[in-house]
């Protein structure tokens, strides 16, 4: 059947010669209604026996072949076209050869009657109902996607998508009605013609800017491993002969060696690499517009969104799904940190990470929060959506512990909606103090006179000597140190009081977690901090790219190298990656501690022999030492080494977690009157966090995991169904008052079970 722009083609009008009274197209407009009855206004129709039915001539068609009509009432209406049932799949043949976005149907809902089930049937009544959606819907499995919100499982319908990651959130669909009351007929009912998904944007096909291009489909299976393990190498800028060998690798598991497989590989690698490196993270000009539509892309990877207005402050909170994935499986019943603050200065928005620490004890980022604002209601907004986003996924999630490295953080916050002990972190004040100390003083001798004295300080705090006397002291003796004692007085005389009182009162986290919290922050300022990227530092676009691409794909790849033993040299770089763990690899035979009067210790370099470097203060979280990496204001290996092997030793102090717990252990003996049930709780609570330490200390210092679980005390629970733990019993227990009735059906299942086992054999 010829449309209306055939016609006029055939009359030899061209569209600039085609007016609203031009006489040619007032015939074909007449031949139209005299021939279908179709009236040209789109009035809306509401009987079905208005409606004429359309047979077209070619073997296969598709919508644009047909004429729409307007069916039901003004209040609702949807685009209807009344064609034979026996073409029904010369329609579904012609919808999936769209030749802008080539695609399959499937039935994702279907009813049926049999006839003669009505008595009474209005004319659109239906004796089969299918609804056909396009394969690459409704479900989202792509970058900012997510499952249908009633849907808990895939369906197992026909004709789906071949693989579940192809699926985009197309809304492209349409309903086949096979009338009741005319069964030779069929009614169509196309709901969305355009094969978009629910921000509006292309989602498949050559259209799609995503698509890795129309062969897409004929390459072998590529599961979700495989194609983050490829895009963190591109973006890590490994070399794409390596990147092509590693990804040939992985799709031999599933479907073997061959020529063919290898060219479609390397075709597939060569393409996601041109779309890496073609993305940009400008969007839009302006950043806030870049910032909407990347939000509006990427929802699968987004917990929390709060668009900056008078009212409100920008807040964005980023989680992907294999973050969120490290949360749930290394924060729970364990620790969670924060680096909080960075780039206050020179970014538009300081980024806010949480930390979990993973098998070896490295800060992991299992989220990022850009905002400008600390305020507690704000603060709470993205930890309650966080928690709750948790809870999706396993609903006794819990933390045990939250890690804060800033006097200002909202702690009420944190134990409202976490509902965890808060720990303090002195890491950042170490770093900032040694760093200024080592940049704005000379003297090699001043610089660790200065820090072994600020160090005091801090140690006193439980002795009871006055902080502000003690810091007008250190003023007075380093006034000659102007621009230190300038920087200091402006920057933390204000608040020094406020981090003292944070010292005094939460417990404060060794130096294995402050190293991993520091190497984070080491890693992430050369990732966001490199000369070439100084002119975007004023853009949040720029930042949340570099953040889901490059920093991601590190710590995706660190991770996956050192759980499945691949990539040795990424595996070897991840755990030497914290100065905890470079500290593990130095013999306790490299570090002297003859010196009397416990002034410095001596390390013996592990790359030279003839280097030696020393450890001023030794047994302090505030030891200064002279390697490059101390140098630089970082927890270096060489400090921790000789805390470690200081801690062994009478003559130095403790360390101040330590003295913290110590502190918090004696406060809660001294606080309950004599005799008193406060007493007896402190005693419980003492002997509870008592228990748990030697459990803790017992799996740790223990070489075979199974003496471990041995010694654990067995615990009884009840058998629910097929569901137990444990040897199932004899003999049923039944209560006393139990009839015959339930003890029968009882057997009655005992015997079913039996019969399936035996044909079973």
């Amino acid at each position: 059947m010829l449309i209306v722009a055939d016609r006029v083609k055939l009359q030899g009008l061209g569209p600039r010669n085609v007016g609203r009274d031009c006489p040619q197209v007032v015939g074909v407009k007449l031949n139209l209604e005299q021939q279908f009855g179709i009236p040209q206004k789109m009035d809306i129709i509401e009987s079905i026996l208005d409606i004429p039915v359309q047979d077209p001539k070619e073997e296969e068609f598709s919508s644009a072949d047909l004429n729409w009509i307007k069916f039901g009432n003004p209040e609702h209406h949807d685009d209807v076209a009344l064609i034979p049932y026996a073409r029904v799949d010369a329609f579904i043949i012609g919808e999936c050869s769209n030749v802008e976005c080539p695609t399959r149907f499937h039935i994702e809902r279907g009813r049926k009657r049999s006839k003669g089930s009505l008595k009474e049937c209005k004319n659109d009544e239906y004796l089969e109902y299918r609804l056909y959606w396009c394969s690459f819907g409704p479900e989202n499995y792509g970058e900012g996607g997510g499952i249908l919100p009633s849907r808990r499982y895939r369906l197992n319908t026909r004709n789906r998508a071949a693989r579940p990651q192809s699926m985009r959130g197309c809304t492209c669909h349409f309903v086949v009605k096979r009338l009741y009351a005319r069964p030779s007929l069929a009614l169509l009912v196309y709901n969305d013609r355009r094969h978009v998904n629910k921000s509006g944007f292309v989602c498949h096909g050559p259209l799609d800017r995503d698509a890795i291009g129309p062969g897409a489909k004929k390459i072998p299976y590529i599961c979700s491993e495989i194609q983050q393990q490829t895009m963190s190498m591109i973006y890590l800028g490994i070399p794409e002969e390596n990147v092509l060998e590693k990804h040939i690798e992985g799709i031999q598991r599933y479907c073997g060696s061959n020529a063919k497989v290898n060219s479609l590989a390397s075709q597939y690698v060569h393409k996601l690499g041109m779309i890496i490196k073609r993305s940009t993270h400008e969007l839009d000009l302006d950043d806030q517009a870049s910032i909407r539509m990347w939000v509006e892309r990427n929802k699968k990877s987004i917990f929390f969104y709060q668009d900056s207005s008078e009212a409100d402050p920008f807040i964005l909170g980023i989680q992907t799904e294999w973050q969120l994935q490290q949360m749930i499986r290394f924060g729970h019943r364990s620790i969670m940190a924060v680096d909080s603050t960075f780039g206050i200065r020179r970014l538009k928005y300081p980024l806010c990470t949480l930390l979990v620490f993973d098998s070896r004890q490295h800060a992991l980022p299992v989220a990022w929060i850009i905002t400008r604002s600390f305020a507690k209601p704000d603060v709470s907004k993205w930890m309650k959506a966080l928690l709750v986003r948790a809870h999706g996924i396993d609903i006794g999630w819990k933390v045990n512990g939250f890690l804060i490295d800033d006097a200002a953080a909202e702690i009420d916050s944190i134990r409202d909606v976490f509902c965890c002990p808060v720990l303090f972190s002195l890491w950042r004040v170490r770093r900032s103090w040694l760093r200024n100390i080592i940049k704005r003083s000379i003297n090699v001798e001043v610089q660790r006179e200065m820090f072994k004295r600020l160090g005091k300080i801090v140690y006193s705090i439980w002795s009871g000597v006055d902080s502000q006397v003690a810091l007008e002291e250190f003023t007075q003796d380093f006034v000659d140190q102007t621009s230190f004692i300038e920087y200091f007085k402006a920057s933390w005389m204000p608040k020094i009081e406020m981090w003292i009182d944070m010292m005094k009162t939460l417990p404060l986290a060794s130096q294995e977690a402050s190293g991993a919290i520091e190497a984070y922050h080491v890693k992430l300022k050369v990732k966001l901090y490199d000369d070439s990227h100084l002119g975007a530092l004023q853009r949040v676009d720029w930042l949340v790219h570099k953040l889901t691409t490059e920093l991601h794909s590190s710590y995706w790849l660190d991770r996956y190298a050192d759980e499945s033993d691949s990539f040795q040299n990424v595996k070897e770089e991840y755990i030497a990656s914290t100065s905890w763990h470079r500290a593990l690899q130095i013999p306790d035979t490299s570090v002297n501690l003859e010196d009397n009067n416990h002034l410095f210790a001596k390390v013996l370099s592990q790359k030279d022999s003839n280097l030696t470097h020393l450890v001023w203060n030794p047994g302090s979280e505030f030891a200064f030492c002279d390697c490059e990496w101390a140098m630089q204001g970082n927890l270096c290996k060489h400090v921790i080494k000789v805390n470690m092997i200081c801690k062994n030793h009478q003559a130095y102090q403790s360390s101040m977690s330590f003295q913290s717990f110590r502190e918090i252990l004696m406060n809660l003996w001294r606080k309950p009157v004599d005799d008193s049930v406060a007493l007896d709780q402190a005693v419980a609570w003492t002997h509870q966090m008592l228990d748990q330490i030697q459990k803790l200390v017992e799996l740790n210092s223990a070489n075979d995991i199974g003496s471990v679980v041995n010694n654990l005390p067995l615990k009884w629970v009840s058998k629910k169904g097929r569901t137990f733990v444990g040897k199932p019993s004899s003999t049923l227990s039944l209560p006393s008052s139990s009839k015959g009735k339930p003890l029968d059906s009882a057997a009655r299942k005992k015997n079913r079970k039996r019969k399936r086992l035996s044909r079973l054999r």
